[in-house]
């Protein structure tokens, strides 16, 4: 990553400054990066909690991250899918390095990040782009960002009835869900949401989305793998007048009338893999796939 113009490789840090726990770690990167020559910028939050391990120090604020060369999160894919929204569209790669439990995204272990870090700088690494989901709404705007990198899940609200879910691919009627929800993700969301209620594993660079209904009163409807391109469109309907919806978590009351169109976004994420990390290789380490445990 070293800049041919003479400029210092630039790197925004993101953490969970929530965790008060982790934070000393998110400190061991920013000196190890430091050392490593690379120019620094902190998320606001992170760096106040940094502040009382450095008292004395300032810390340079990342403006969001657009002008960097890359991103590092320091955390669990949660940490990972907050920094790539507050990069948004700027096409700044991001490194994951796993503070938390089980991390896709953040695949990078503590212990591997100092050779990790060794390998941003020989150009050890591939960046994988990976496709976002784009939200729009008739009726309501998502008061957040409206992109997904992992899933969108439309649910029922705070009651035990079910919710129907008319859901058309490029106009034409797919089905009618009866269902606690029902999940659209990426194959980069694959292994989270969707997995857990039975959906199928995706391959990054597929080109495909799935569609996955949560608890389905017919024990015949099963996940749906689409092309990426297509345009799909959703109408709810409740008993009680509202549903959620949650953009990679971040969720949202909306009246039932609100119709939900989801396309493919304009632009990708990039997600930094160093070369040893390989996508098979990572499910096999965090699914355990293979792993005798009578051994």
């Amino acid at each position: 990553m070293t800049k041919t113009d003479g400029r210092r490789p630039k790197v925004a840090l993101f953490g969970d400054a929530k965790a008060h726990e982790r934070v000393p770690f998110a400190g061991t990167v920013l000196t190890e990066l430091e050392k490593r020559g690379f120019d620094v910028e902190t998320e606001k939050e992170l760096a106040a909690q940094l502040a009382t391990m450095w008292p004395r120090r300032r810390f340079a604020l990342t403006d969001g991250g657009a002008g960097a060369d890359l991103a590092i999160s320091v955390g669990g894919d949660g940490t990972f899918l907050r920094t790539a929204a507050a990069l948004g569209g700027c096409d700044v790669p991001i490194l994951g390095i796993n503070a938390g439990r089980l991390g896709f995204l953040a695949d990078v272990a503590p212990a591997e990040m100092p050779p990790a870090l060794d390998a941003l700088l020989a150009g050890d690494y591939v960046v994988e782009r990976r496709t976002v989901i784009g939200v729009e709404m008739a009726g309501a705007q998502p008061a957040g960002y409206p992109f997904a990198l992992n899933e969108v899940a439309v649910l029922k609200h705070d009651n035990s009835s079910l919710i129907g879910i008319e859901a058309r691919v490029d106009g034409e009627l797919l089905a009618h869900y009866m269902a606690d929800g029902l999940i659209v993700c990426t194959p980069t969301g694959s292994t989270g949401y969707s997995l857990s209620v039975g959906g199928p594993i995706l391959v990054p660079g597929s080109g495909t989305l799935c569609l996955a209904a949560v608890a389905p009163h017919s024990l015949s409807m099963r996940p749906v793998v689409l092309k990426d391109d297509v345009c799909i469109e959703l109408k709810v309907e409740s008993r009680g007048h509202h549903f959620m919806v949650a953009i990679d978590g971040r969720s949202e009351s909306f009246p039932e009338k609100t119709f939900i169109t989801l396309r493919r976004a304009p632009y990708r994420v990039g997600v930094v893999k160093i070369t040893h990390k390989r996508f098979f290789d990572t499910l096999r380490d965090k699914l355990m796939w293979g792993l005798d445990k009578r051994a």
